[in-house]
């Protein structure tokens, strides 16, 4: 089950068919249930048949988002050479390897950017690259109930020069987007589902790549459980799950590019460089 955010409330996509849900029906409601699939399925009886969708939103309403760092080998590598200047790459090797993952805290939810919407480059920053991800929806209890694409948008010039940076690197208005949809679903996608990228500039493919599933190290389990350890999230959270796809060195993004983002299962989160 496909779900999308809309402003006229949340529409169900189910065999190429929409129903637009009750308003009462919310993410908070979703993300606080102990079985979602179930709550949703019983709302969709409640639904009307809905045409087509309009202008999506992003798929949350107060829920933070989160993320993992290091969980590729070719992540790893990145940021091992992002450090280089700063004497810092060990620290990422050790992580890789190490049991407790890396997590960091990315955005709250009035900071994300919805599908076809502009994501950002810092200012201050002159090295910045989008980050496509596996994200997973969490509910309250830690349960992964479904899961949907997360850019996370990195200045990496800001986080090699020392990785205390991280949060200025990682953290700002509009350095994140979700969408265009949230798969609700027990089983997760396969290890042999591609994770794409396709960055597009003046009309053409600036840069292209892709990994699959598989290439991440930790079970994705895994790295709920580390992130509920002695946190609380009332109403849920989503988890991106790091990177397998790092763009040359030599490339930056710049304004007016733009950011296509596709997971087969999901569909393709399409964002703007504003």
């Amino acid at each position: 089950m496909k779900l999308y955010s809309t402003p006229d409330g949340l529409a169900l996509e189910r065999d190429q068919q929409f129903t637009l849900l009750p308003r009462s029906f919310t993410f908070d409601r979703l993300f606080s249930a102990t079985d979602p699939g179930r709550l949703l399925r019983d709302q969709a009886a409640q639904g009307q048949p809905l045409a087509q969708l309009g202008n999506l939103l992003a798929p949350l309403q107060s829920q933070e988002v989160w993320a993992a760092g290091v969980t590729y080998f070719r992540s790893r590598t990145a940021r091992m050479e992002e450090s280089k200047v700063a004497g810092g790459g060990s620290f990422y090797d050790r992580v890789y390897e190490a049991d407790r993952p890396e997590l960091f805290f990315k955005s709250t939810p009035h900071r994300v950017a919805a599908p076809g919407a502009d994501v950002r480059i810092r200012a201050d920053s002159k090295w910045n690259v989008p980050e496509p991800e596996l994200t997973l929806a969490i509910n309250a209890s830690g349960r992964i109930f479904g899961y949907t694409i997360g850019n996370d948008m990195s200045s990496r010039d800001i986080e090699g020069e020392n990785p205390l940076y991280l949060p200025q690197a990682k953290m700002y208005d509009r350095s994140a987007a979700l969408g265009p949809c949230l798969v609700v679903s027990d089983e997760l996608p396969g290890g042999a589902t591609v994770i794409a990228i396709e960055i597009l500039r003046s009309g053409k493919v600036g840069f292209s790549g892709q990994t699959t599933v598989g290439q991440i190290k930790r079970p994705l389990p895994s790295l709920a459980e580390w992130l509920f350890r002695e946190n609380r999230f009332p109403y849920g959270c989503y988890l991106m799950t790091g990177t397998g796809i790092v763009p040359p060195d030599a490339f930056t993004l710049e304004a007016g590019d733009e950011i296509r983002i596709t997971i087969g299962t999901i569909g393709t989160l399409v964002n703007f460089v504003g």
